[in-house]
């Protein structure tokens, strides 16, 4: 009987996984109609080959795997209305994101079968027509964003039986009439702003602040319910000469305090119209910015992410913006920010600043660079534009630059770099460097190498950060800044950076790697020192020993190796640019110094995120990522 039981129990478990299989395999089959249904300028990693439970791109399942629970797919670039029979079939579905993408069309009448939604993200699409009548059908509904669309109508009064709402926006819509009387208990959050509302605010949402009703014509005061008392004025007998004075004080007096406090209003405008545009320029309660701040109306934005091909990352622009975020430093190009997304997901976010081309020519130049897929090169990911604010977004590297490598604070636990790693940093660089030249048709160019753009990837090969972003800033820095270390002479003068002075500013990375110093540092007795000159000056002593890092010296049977990548760098640092070698040339030179690990081809740069820590190291203060 024992056995028979146990036969029976394995015999349940086959049928129920089974089951489970085909359950999870019709969630497949429905999520593939939806994504080939619907237009979409991102691609998914999408394979229906793999299980839609393993590393598909914004989807999450259930602890067994039988259900698709969760779908995550803002600014994928979706253009169109959503097809019917596709998602309403998710009906384990809890949580649906597909905001900041181009959606339009009604509400999907179907949406009415995904009856355990908790959380429902469409806002910055271009959906239209009335709101949904019943909303009483999602009974589980804790979170409702519909904001920045098209909705018309007005608002349904089924909202009041949502006990579980905690949010609720429907602002910037188009929606009319009076606001229902809403009670929702668990309601913590709340806008509306931005309609064409009409009446009085309800008393249960008058707890709210006013701000959440901006830009309707609604009041927080029924006059026809609660009418001001008419009070009556005594009669006056005294009305001679010193009254008529005192009417006269009386008005001046009351003139002077309309002019200060119109003075006061203007003045707290201006001071609050400074503050809100230059939105990122401090971290708010570590983050980047709050979204209600960042996005707004009339600011040229069009409130979205630009995601290039091949990338998987799966949020959107009010996802970075929420973020916890810290400050990496400030590059030559801007503020430079890690920001760790809701799903652990770490990126490096850049504020570019004096950006000196308008829309068009920045949409045409990050398209260049977003095209760029070298094993040597830090992808581009995604960039976003608005009248104000200009962001690029790329990975982040954990190992930190080789600036901060190479001259971080050496403590205890500070590993110098060895031989071989400067060898394989150089390789990497300029055959990154050679991949950059190479695009849009051999014109491009780099125009800011530096130690401090040069990462790690797991193989321990210099990857290029910061590409073609000179091509679209107003200006070169002056040449006082700390990367005019880096600077060739030609560049100090026309201020217009060259391929030939992208290899002048690798061979100042070289004799940084060879050195372990800076471009420009000053000595004990405040002098300041210029790399290359020094370098020079050294060589034409014969006391070529003195210019090695003394971590190199240690090594044994590297002399050789040492003195020939000198002789590299020294040949990319001559003054007269066409009597430098080309960025190609200048690879094989280095590949032939030494053959490292039997690499005769180029290592992919993988950006590892690792946990997050509680300080950014100082060393680090200096990248320009």
């Amino acid at each position: 009987m024992e056995g028979l039981r146990k036969l029976g129990l394995i015999w349940w478990l086959l049928v129920l996984s089974e089951g489970n299989a085909t359950i999870v395999e019709d969630d497949k089959q429905a999520l593939l109609e939806f994504v080939k249904e619907l237009p979409h300028s991102r691609a998914l990693n999408w394979d229906e080959r793999v299980p839609v439970c393993k590393n598909w791109t914004g989807v999450s399942c259930n602890g067994d795997g039988s259900r698709v629970i969760a779908l995550r797919l803002p600014g994928v670039g979706f253009n169109g209305p959503i097809p019917n029979n596709t998602l309403s079939r998710l009906s384990a579905l809890q949580i649906l994101s597909l905001r900041s993408n181009g959606i339009s069309g009604n509400f999907p009448p179907d949406f009415g079968n995904l009856k355990n939604l908790s959380c429902l993200y469409l806002q910055h699409n271009n959906l239209s027509g009335p709101l949904p009548s019943d909303f009483s059908v999602w009974k589980n509904l804790t979170s409702v964003n519909l904001s920045n669309n098209g909705f018309n109508g007005s608002i349904p009064y089924s909202i009041s039986g949502l006990t579980r709402l905690a949010s609720l926006n429907l602002a910037n819509n188009s929606i009319s009439g009076e606001i229902p009387d809403l009670h929702l208990p668990r309601l913590q959050n709340l806008n509306l702003s931005n309609n064409d509302l009409t009446g009085f605010v309800p008393k249960s949402l008058q707890r709210f602040p006013k701000s959440v009703f901006l830009g309707n014509d609604v009041s927080f005061l029924d006059f026809s319910v609660s009418s001001p008392p008419i009070v009556s004025l005594p009669p006056q007998h005294n009305t001679g000469k010193l009254s008529e004075k005192a009417l006269l004080g009386i008005v001046a007096s009351g003139s002077v305090i309309a002019i200060l406090g119109f003075g006061f209003v203007f003045l707290v405008c201006c001071l609050r119209r400074k503050r809100d545009v230059g939105f990122l320029g401090k971290l708010e309660k570590g983050r980047i910015m709050s979204p209600e701040k960042a996005i707004s109306r009339g600011q040229g934005a069009n409130n979205s992410l630009v995601f290039f091909e091949g990338c998987n990352y799966a949020f959107d622009l009010e996802d970075l913006l929420r973020a916890s975020a810290e400050v990496l430093g400030k590059g030559t190009f801007g503020m430079v920010y890690k920001a760790i997304l809701e799903d652990a997901t770490t990126v490096v976010v850049k504020r570019l600043k004096e950006v000196g081309v308008g829309m068009k020519e920045f949409e045409q130049q990050m398209e260049v660079v977003g095209s760029i897929k070298h094993e040597n090169v830090i992808e581009l990911r995604a960039y976003y534009y608005s009248k104000e604010e200009k962001l690029i977004v790329c990975d982040f590297f954990s190992q930190g630059s080789v600036a901060a490598m190479l001259h971080g604070n050496r403590g205890e636990n500070m590993v110098p770099l060895d031989w071989e790693t400067r060898v394989k940093i150089g390789i990497g660089a300029a055959r990154g460097i050679a991949g950059i030249h190479g695009a849009n048709g051999g014109k491009m160019v780099h125009g800011n190498i530096k130690s401090s753009n040069i990462f790690l990837n797991s193989r321990r090969y210099g990857c290029v950060a910061d590409v073609g972003l000179s091509a679209i800033m107003g200006s070169l820095p002056p040449p006082l800044a700390r990367a005019a270390g880096y600077r060739a002479p030609e560049v100090m003068d026309t201020r217009k950076a060259t391929q030939a002075s992208d290899v002048f500013s690798f061979g100042v990375l070289l004799l940084e790697l060879l050195t372990g110093k800076s471009p420009v540092h000053t000595t004990s007795g405040d002098e300041i020192i210029h790399l290359v000159r020094w370098v020079h000056s050294v060589v034409r002593e014969e006391w070529t020993a003195e210019v090695f890092d003394v971590e190199l010296l240690r090594s044994p049977n590297i002399e050789e190796e040492m003195v020939e990548m000198l002789q590299i760098a020294l040949s990319c640092v001559v003054r007269m640019p066409d009597q430098r070698p080309k960025i190609g040339e200048v690879v094989k030179m280095i590949e032939g110094v030494r053959l490292i690990d039997g690499d005769n081809s180029h290592q992919l740069c993988e950006a590892k995120s690792e946990t997050p820590t509680s300080r950014t190291s100082p060393s680090l203060l200096d990248s320009d990522y």
